[in-house]
């Protein structure tokens, strides 16, 4: 079993940057593949990022690549999302998820664990 709870949205300014932190409970955390995932209003969530649980390997949604980092300390348990160069299409609330094995995906489906989420608020 992994809780997840993630911090460190919030509002910024477009072109600004955050760092959103996704902690999660658990002593097999570093076996878990870890992703983000974002819900803005009146859509559907979408994937955004995906980390392998080694942190070697990252996969990321053409409409951050470039400009979101997501990565991982497994001594904390901790997987992060830098977010660069935001842009109110970014706007959304923003949550982790954690799913056993190796495979990178981007279906939310295979992912078993799931936060609460952060809202990001990107204004013009």
């Amino acid at each position: 079993q992994v809780q997840l709870v993630e911090s460190g949205g919030g509002l910024v300014q477009a072109g600004g940057s955050l760092r959103l932190s996704c902690a999660a409970s658990g002593r097999t955390f570093s076996s878990y593949a870890m992703g983000w995932f974002r819900q803005a209003p009146g859509k559907e969530r979408e994937f955004v990022a995906v980390i392998r649980w080694s942190g070697d390997s990252t996969y990321y949604a053409d409409s951050v690549k470039g400009r979101f980092t997501i990565s991982r300390d497994n001594a904390k348990n901790t997987v992060y999302l830098q977010m660069n160069s935001l842009k109110p299409e970014d706007t959304a609330v923003y949550y982790c998820a954690a799913r056993r094995g190796l495979v990178l995906t981007t279906t939310q489906g295979d992912y078993a664990y799931w936060g609460q989420g952060t809202q990001v608020t990107v204004s013009s």
